[in-house]
């Protein structure tokens, strides 16, 4: 202990000997300094030993030394056990828990009510294009107020109309169902009196009339098949000839500003 203090105070007296100014007194020092640094550092080097075999003396050492050696063989054997255990199960047992754990639950298809036995739809005209909305799915039915136009929108989107303090969007139906044929002509003979609203959305549909409400069977209808074509058409009314509108589908190209072409 004493020849550790020794040796830092040399060292703290040769340190600064290098940072002060460079004469021939002060370079003495340093040298002496230096000298008596590197006599005390032998003594170390040669202590060093020494101590390192008291301690291998310490029987509670050498003892938590060899347990923990018992330990790490142990450890080692488990883990060599496992490894040719799996060796022996195929590849494809062995990811398919993992496999199992990451896969999402599958997601149940929603079944929509009227796709359920009978079912009753409003029928109303739009430039004499019969179209059907399914009871349940209808939001409500307003006489056409006011409508205030928005820059900016679609050709099809006639503007928002104030109902009880609620905003609706109104879309023209004609334009939005056959924009191909939708002219100044069609435009001048349009007589649009109602709006239909979409479920719970602020979107209303432009109607010249209200026809009447029917109970449809399930084979009354032919079902839209293929995924992806004409989303916003659940199916046709075969006896009225009459397109049968999916409203959520309709509702979402409608908030995507998209219109039958899409």
């Amino acid at each position: 202990m004493s020849n550790l203090m020794a040796s830092q105070k040399v060292m703290q007296h040769y340190l600064s000997a290098l940072l002060t100014e460079d004469d021939t007194e002060t370079l003495a020092l340093a040298e002496e300094k230096k000298q008596q640094l590197n006599a005390l550092l032998s003594q170390a080097v040669v202590a060093a030993p020494v101590a390192k075999a008291v301690v291998k003396t310490d029987t509670t050492v050498t003892a938590d030394t060899a347990a923990l050696a018992t330990l790490k063989a142990k450890f080692a054997a488990a883990e060599q056990a496992q490894s040719l255990a799996q060796r022996d199960i195929p590849v494809a047992e062995r990811i398919a828990p993992m496999v199992k754990a990451a896969a999402p639950a599958a997601t149940p298809a929603v079944v929509k009510d009227y796709r359920q036995g009978r079912f009753q739809a409003l029928f109303f005209d739009v430039a004499g294009l019969k179209v059907a909305v399914p009871l349940k799915e209808l939001g409500g039915i307003h006489q056409l107020g006011n409508v205030s136009s928005l820059i900016g929108k679609p050709d099809w989107f006639k503007g928002v109309m104030l109902y009880r303090e609620q905003k609706i969007n109104i879309v023209d139906t004609a334009r939005w169902v056959m924009p191909e044929k939708y002219d100044q002509t069609l435009q001048q003979k349009l007589n649009y009196q109602y709006v239909i609203m979409l479920g719970n959305s602020n979107w209303g549909l432009c109607c010249e009339t209200l026809i009447n409400t029917y109970v449809l069977e399930q084979d009354d209808v032919k079902w839209r098949e293929a995924e992806g074509k004409r989303p916003w058409m659940a199916g046709l009314i075969k006896q009225h000839m009459c397109v049968l509108i999916d409203v959520d589908a309709m509702i979402d190209l409608l908030n995507r500003g998209l219109d039958i072409s899409a």
